[in-house]
């Protein structure tokens, strides 16, 4: 239940924000959820700005119409508010109260309509802009037009993830990407070295995520996850090698190191698991420290 009404209450939020970017009334209020909100809230900025490059497909459209009206339709959208009639008065005290009560309820059932249906714009609009913007954006790279399109993409999908086991497996989802794009960047040493460095940067996050989750949940889902990135990654990362300047070579080096330590720990940390040792007290960049297990266990 308090799941729920958190997650009606970011979504109110949700479309108050962008009313606001789209020049609608200022609320004056902040939540707590503002900051997570705010990519979510570029990125439908960035959505109404520009039309999507690539047609939609009609069954898309069709599929996505019959979503909205149904949701429409079971959320009470477009229905007119009224108010109870009272089949007698008790006075004018009692008067007074219905009247207060009868206008209050239509203003606040429509605030919470107009809070919904501004939600199945955005998501209409998003996802009929998304599906041309993301197909289009897939590949950019730094220093293409839609490479900014791409990135803040990256962030609302952090923004709507619902655990930091999700959030660990994006940033590695989107260190493989960093690590595609390098490859495209091969030649253009300042921009080859800036991607790794992204790419690291999004190594480390999703690690310490992953492996956070792992130590203080005992199970070594996360563990698996962060294995299976590893051993893909650090042969990625090796294909770089070839046919790569010495610039380029000693700084993919620098990568792998990092793929190596992120194996080293995971594996420290499943034994710690298995031993059945207390989640660790010290961490750094790639999560907790686990210590060696006792002798005989």
């Amino acid at each position: 239940m308090t799941s729920d009404l958190f997650s009606r209450r970011r979504a109110e939020r949700f479309a108050q924000l962008l009313d606001e970017a789209n020049g609608g009334r200022r609320h004056h209020v902040r939540s707590r959820a503002d900051d997570h909100l705010a990519a979510l809230v570029a990125v439908g900025r960035q959505l109404s700005a520009g039309s999507p490059p690539a047609a939609v497909d009609p069954d898309f459209r069709s599929g996505l119409r019959a979503m909205l009206v149904a949701t429409a339709e079971r959320e009470g959208i477009g229905a007119a508010a009224t108010a109870p009639a009272k089949a007698g008065q008790t006075g004018q005290r009692g008067t007074v109260a219905t009247g207060q009560r009868g206008s209050f309820l239509p203003s606040a059932t429509a605030r919470r309509a107009r809070a919904r249906g501004a939600i199945l714009i955005g998501v209409a609009a998003g996802a009929i802009a998304v599906s041309g913007i993301s197909a289009a954006s897939e590949n950019a790279v730094p220093g293409d037009a839609l490479y900014g399109m791409k990135r803040s993409t990256e962030r609302a999908q952090l923004a709507l993830a619902s655990s930091d086991l999700s959030r660990g497996q994006l940033f590695l989802d989107f260190a493989r990407t960093r690590l595609g794009e390098a490859a495209a960047l091969r030649g253009d040493q300042l921009g080859f070295e800036a991607v790794l460095d992204d790419m690291d940067a999004d190594t480390r996050q999703g690690v310490r995520l992953l492996t956070t989750t792992a130590a203080q949940r005992s199970d070594p889902a996360g563990l698996d996850a962060v294995n299976t990135f590893v051993v893909g990654q650090r042969r990625a990362v090796g294909d770089l090698l070839t046919g790569a300047s010495r610039a380029e070579r000693d700084r993919a080096r620098q990568s792998i190191a990092l793929l190596d330590a992120t194996r080293k720990r995971s594996d420290a940390l499943r034994a710690a698991i298995e031993c059945e040792l207390p989640a660790p007290a010290g961490s750094d960049t790639l999560g907790p420290i686990p210590t060696a297990c006792p002798g005989g266990r």
